[in-house]
């Protein structure tokens, strides 16, 4: 452990690093529990930052496209930024007047946390009060990271509140399996665990429609690589400028809690493989759209649209509002509980 650095209003910033015999290091911080770093060998056993990023705290404290963090309460967006629960009704801060997106104007991913070293990783922990970004209820997270000797990087998550509100938690990190700052994704081959997905209007809020991804650019059942579907002329990718979909994961078969396969990413040239596996019913895969020449990343060079692709394994966007999807309800009494894996290897 290490300090990182102080945030504008004077907190202290630690960073964490975890690592294995194989020579994979994953570097964390306590601001909004970012993960900074993510050197994975390739083939050859050539190891770079997968992680899209930045080199100081000062970057990840003003706005950027939530860089590896923790984001909650509700990762995702929530229409109107309001719900009803129980019969009472909550507004929420709007980021783009429209929806409310990744927990509101200073979500999770802006918060320090506390930090404990467990075996093979770190914990965080933090207390979100009640009306915290419009949120009922006071909010206990813990998010552990841990690192195995067998090239897994497992996040569980767990929460407890004292009044009912709803909660959707996520990791959003980004990944170019080449190498932080070494150009597009459209290369890499994505498989995804999917039979359907959520397909959404203008304003990217799903319509409530759970629709097959047989016959369009979203069926990566087999295999594919990204570029030809992330240029493509179907509706839904025009309306989000490419990739930025709820896909709902197939877990027949399984059972509450039980890590289930959900995505499988392999880049050509370097052979690195990263397989996704969460006991989450959803995965958002978004496809870098919005990043732009703006943003320096952690090796100095410039970010570029599709420049990184994220897997946000999670609960349906606006579950609140949409009584057919898996419900984010949490109440007194009962405990929030998930985990996502990422398994790292090579061809």
């Amino acid at each position: 452990m290490r300090h990182y650095g102080t945030t504008a209003d004077g907190a202290a910033v630690e960073e964490y690093t975890l690592g294995n015999d194989a020579g994979l290091e994953v570097k964390l911080i306590t601001f909004g529990g970012i993960l900074t770093s993510i050197r994975v060998p390739d083939r050859n056993g050539r190891l770079v930052n997968i992680a899209l990023g930045f080199d100081r705290l000062a970057k990840y404290e003003a706005e950027h496209p939530y860089f590896g963090a923790l984001t909650g309460r509700y990762a995702n967006r929530i229409a109107g930024g309001k719900f009803r629960l129980d019969g009472v009704d909550y507004q929420l801060f709007k980021q783009d007047g429209l929806s409310s997106l990744h927990g509101g104007e200073v979500g999770f991913d802006k918060r320090i946390w506390a930090a404990r070293r467990v075996e093979r990783g770190v914990e965080l922990s933090y207390l979100s009060p009640a009306g915290e970004e419009g949120y009922p209820g006071n909010l206990k997270v813990t998010a552990r990271y841990r690192l195995s000797e067998g090239n897994v990087l497992r996040i569980d998550y767990w929460a407890e509140t004292d009044a009912p509100t709803v909660l959707n938690l996520t990791n959003h990190s980004y990944f170019n399996l080449m190498g932080e700052g070494e150009g597009a994704i459209y290369d890499h081959v994505l498989t995804l665990n999917a039979d359907n997905y959520t397909p959404t209007n203008a304003n990217q809020i799903p319509t409530g429609e759970i629709a097959s991804v047989a016959g369009t650019p979203f069926d990566f059942r087999i295999p594919k690589a990204i570029g030809p579907g992330q240029r493509s002329a179907h509706q839904q990718i025009i309306m989000a400028k490419g990739y930025d979909h709820n896909f709902a994961l197939n877990r027949a078969g399984l059972s509450e809690g039980e890590l289930g396969f959900a995505a499988r990413v392999y880049e050509p040239r370097s052979g690195r493989i990263m397989e996704v596996w969460t006991t989450e019913p959803g995965v958002q895969f978004y496809a870098g759209n919005f990043l732009d020449t703006t943003l320096v990343g952690a090796s100095g060079r410039l970010y570029r649209q599709s420049d990184g692709l994220a897997l946000e394994t999670q609960h349906f966007p606006n579950s609140p509002n949409q009584p057919d999807f898996p419900s984010t309800a949490l109440r007194p009494g009962q405990r929030f509980q998930s985990a996502t894996e990422y398994r790292f290897s090579t061809d």
